[in-house]
Formats: structure tokens, sequence, C-alpha cells
């Protein structure tokens, strides 16, 4: 655990000028391959995103079934300004899935907000099948 997190440390402090978190994921996947530690890629990249965020840089992929509006987007960035007013910097990617349906899931590095129609369907599922039993 202390390596991943010294790790983390040295990759978000010598990346902070990266602004393409799938270039960085990339280059962090290679760094890990080489060394043999590929299994802790997405607990590290959390922990280096977090690291970042501590240190103003604050990034989200926002996911969902098409390309997001001009108006989406900003009003994504908007809500991470709000949730995050103290960071300097704030990246949005964009990743499709048409698992979604519509609507939007926003990850970060260690929280999520999932606003698509997928996860209603699934909550309505839920409580459909707590109230039959």
């Amino acid at each position: 655990m202390a390596f991943r997190t010294d790790l983390a440390d040295i990759i978000g402090a010598r990346t902070m000028h990266e602004s393409d978190i799938n270039k960085l994921q990339t280059e962090v996947a290679a760094y890990l391959l080489e060394n043999n530690k590929v299994e802790l890629l997405d607990s590290l990249m959390r922990d280096v995103l977090k690291y970042r965020a501590g240190h103003g840089m604050v990034e989200a992929t926002a996911v969902s079934a098409f390309p997001l509006t001009s108006e989406v987007r900003s009003e994504v960035l908007q809500a991470l300004k709000d949730e995050y007013p103290s960071a300097s910097h704030y990246h949005l990617n964009e990743r499709i899935d048409p698992e979604v349906i519509s609507g939007v899931r926003l990850e970060m590095a260690d929280e999520e907000l999932d606003m698509t129609v997928r996860a209603k369907l699934n909550t309505l599922k839920r409580l459909t099948a707590a109230r039959e039993n």
C-alpha cells in the first residue's frame, strides 16, 4: 500500500502539466507492465487523480450514450467548479457508452455521480423487487 501511494504522489507531482488522462493512464500502464505490477493500474490511477485534485487539477470523465452538446458540457464543468471551487484547473474527458441509454455518468477519482437512464431503471427494478418481497 505504501508503495502505491508513494508512487502515486511521485507520478502526480511529475504529471501536473498533463491534461490528457488517457495518455497519462497509458504511460502509467506501460511503467507498471515493465515492472510486473499491472494489477495496480486502477487503484494507482485513482490515487494519482486524488493527488492531482488535491493540488488544484480536478479531472472527471463524462460517460454518455452520445457526444455531449456544448450546453451539457458547460453544465457538467460548472458542476465540477461548484463542487471543487478551490481548484485552479478543470479537465473533462468524454467517453461514449451506448449502455447508458441517455443521461450522463460523471466519474471522478473517488466518486461517481450517475444521472443516466440506466441507473434510474436499475433503481426502479430494485424498488419494485423490494416491494414484492
